[in-house]
């Protein structure tokens, strides 16, 4: 009986993932060692205040970030309860009283004040975020987006990681 219990919600975490996969246009990805650290040296260039991961999925660059920054306020949006909750329990372990996280769209989300975005979205969530940006009226700040580049926006620096692909990380200067 045991065995049926595991072998059930082994079956519903997988359901559960794809489900989310299909519905959002992409899965829960860990950001690799070499992008997080690329990321968080591009982070020094914004000025102090809140930073938000845009999709933070099971938290690896989110949980970096709250290392890196302790006394900033961190926030990540992640729709998918899995990848949520393991980050929601991550976060009570080690006791990030400064982090955040939000099982939501953070297309439909307002904001807090922030002087940091970081994302690894996907080409259609890159225009969405776009269109939010555009639409929504956001003071100074630095977004930085691993793979993905707004479809529209000039970035102000790209940086390309020393990996089989090459990954660009894009840096753009928000109006």
């Amino acid at each position: 009986m045991f065995e049926i219990t595991v072998l059930g919600l082994i079956c519903f975490c997988i359901l559960s993932i794809v489900w989310f996969t299909l519905k959002t246009g992409i899965s829960p990805m860990p950001s690799s060692a070499k992008m997080c650290r690329a990321m968080l040296e591009a982070s020094e260039q914004a000025a102090e205040g809140c930073i938000i991961d845009l999709g933070s999925g099971w938290g690896t660059l989110l949980f970096s970030l709250a290392r890196k920054y302790p006394e900033r306020q961190i926030i990540g949006y992640e729709q998918s309860w899995l990848p949520w909750l393991y980050a929601q329990l991550y976060k009570s372990i080690f006791r990030l009283h400064h982090v955040k996280i939000y099982r939501a769209n953070f297309l439909t989300a307002d904001f807090p004040s922030y002087t940091l975005l970081v994302c690894y979205l996907y080409p259609q969530g890159m225009q969405l975020l776009q269109q939010k940006l555009l639409s929504d009226q956001y003071s100074k700040a630095l977004l930085i987006s691993n793979t993905f580049a707004l479809p529209e926006t000039k970035p102000i620096e790209t940086i390309r990681l020393d990996d089989l692909y090459q990954t660009p990380i894009y840096l753009y200067q928000l109006k």
